[in-house]
């Protein structure tokens, strides 16, 4: 009889660890918020479009297991209109937040209605009632329609969205299409609570965003950590380094830019793969050369050579960010740029006298540097496997033979004939002044010996 008890005890306790699998309850994996904001004159509309199985704990009205009662769903709409997206998202004009909105219109959509494809159908839908016999409407597979409105000063203000809908879903992504006084439109894709952005940023606004996020981008890499230890890590002075950091930098903002242009690069989805490998390469290079000795003279070929690399791979972070840049593209660029110098420069600041009390104190500058150098052959040595494996898995095709394949092969060709003929004078530059080896010692000698002089030794 005293198992009974255990064998209870186990039974509730499995009950209270099971799963409980509520269908009408479960947050959907991925959800899509569609939207529209456009002033007119003194007010703000804001229409947005919402799945109703990402809204939950909202007992519908319903016609059948999964169909809504239309006549019945007004006030039932409203409230989640309310509750899941107006006490959701905040709205600013300049730097101050605008008034709770008002509920203009709101209507149950089905799953098949394509009316937010554009501004004025979506409209024109929502503020459309639906027939009160519908039953197309359905919980899983339904969408919400609402129609906000903003009392602002003026619509050629400058506005702002600060959207929190990540309730919502597992994963949700948030498309804002902004229709501007002027007529121009911008398209945000704004995942889960990106904070506030600016939907007509000012210059500053922009280039502040982005001197942030290139300094955040530099912090974040480890494999920018490592690229910039093994280049530095044989020089022991700051007035070195400079020629070496300024090639990469050159290098690495001319194909960040030359990419973000869309000048670089085929649109495939093999090339992201071969940048991330050749970023690794050029660390396992660099470590190796300093391994077997590095030629110091000419660090910052290879520095210019791998930044031109390395400024593909910036592009790629940017990717969605450039949505945030409005109308000032090359401004956001180059302060990305600034933002990935100002992190470059913290880290070399950091890295340079922590290398010097290393090699002071702890073991032989020779030593550690081999020691560090095999560390990070080892890492990057596997990153590069890895990223060849994944390569290897995409079908590569010889491109067609096009004019305007023609012309970018050229202007490429003639971009690197620059940069070599610039190398090879800067080569010449660096080296002039500098006598050869041995240089005039024979003919001191011969005239020395000839007329029967000796050499003062003092």
């Amino acid at each position: 009889m005293a198992r009974l008890p255990c064998l209870g005890t186990a039974l509730f306790l499995a009950l209270f660890a099971a799963p409980h699998r509520t269908a009408a309850h479960e947050i959907p994996n991925d959800v899509t918020i569609q939207s529209y904001v456009k002033p007119e004159a003194q007010r703000l509309r804001f229409l947005v479009r919402v799945p109703l199985a990402s809204m939950l704990d909202v007992d519908w009205p319903r016609r059948g297991p999964d169909a809504i009662d239309i006549s019945r769903a007004d006030p039932f709409l409203r409230d989640a209109a309310t509750l899941w997206l107006a006490d959701n998202v905040t709205i600013y004009e300049g730097d101050t937040p605008l008034s709770y909105p008002r509920v203009a219109a709101v209507r149950g959509t089905s799953a098949a209605d394509r009316s937010f494809d554009s501004y004025d159908r979506a409209l024109a839908h929502v503020t459309t009632p639906a027939a009160p016999d519908s039953d197309d409407v359905l919980v899983s597979a339904g969408f919400l329609d609402v129609l906000f409105e903003y009392d602002i000063a003026s619509e050629t203000s400058r506005f702002a969205i600060d959207p929190r809908f990540e309730r919502l879903g597992v994963r949700t992504l948030t498309l804002v299409r902004v229709l501007l006084p002027n007529g121009v439109l911008r398209a945000f894709e704004l995942v889960a609570n990106p904070g506030l952005v600016r939907l007509d940023p000012e210059w500053h606004q922009a280039a502040w965003r982005f001197v942030r996020l290139g300094f955040h981008h530099i912090l974040d890499g480890v494999e920018y950590l490592l690229f910039l230890l093994c280049l530095a890590m044989p020089f022991r002075r700051f007035r070195q380094l400079v020629v070496v950091v300024t090639a990469f930098t050159v290098a690495h903002s001319t194909t960040l830019i030359a990419s973000a242009f869309g000048s670089i690069g085929p649109d495939a989805l093999w090339f992201p793969p071969l940048i991330d490998t050749l970023i690794a390469v050029s660390i396992v290079y660099l470590a190796l050369e300093n391994i077997v000795g590095p030629n110091l003279q000419r660090r910052w070929i290879a520095a210019f050579a791998f930044g031109l690399v390395h400024g593909v791979g910036f592009s790629f972070a940017l990717g969605q960010t450039l949505q945030f840049a409005g109308s000032h593209l090359v401004t956001s660029l180059l302060a990305f740029n600034i933002g990935v110098e100002i992190g470059q420069l913290l880290l070399l600041v950091l890295m340079i006298p922590a290398l010097d009390l290393l090699f002071r104190y702890v073991m032989p500058e020779r030593v550690g540097t081999v020691v560090l150098s095999v560390l990070v052959t080892h890492t990057a040595w596997h990153w590069m496997g890895d990223r060849f494996n994944q390569l290897r898995q995409y079908q590569f095709r010889a491109p067609e033979l096009t004019p305007q394949l023609l012309v970018g092969v050229l202007r490429w060709t003639m971009a690197l004939v620059a940069i070599a003929g610039a190398i090879w004078l800067i080569g010449v530059w660096r080296n002039r002044g500098t006598p050869k080896p041995g240089a005039g010692a024979p003919h001191d000698d011969f005239l020395t010996k000839s007329r029967g002089f000796t050499k003062n030794p003092y």
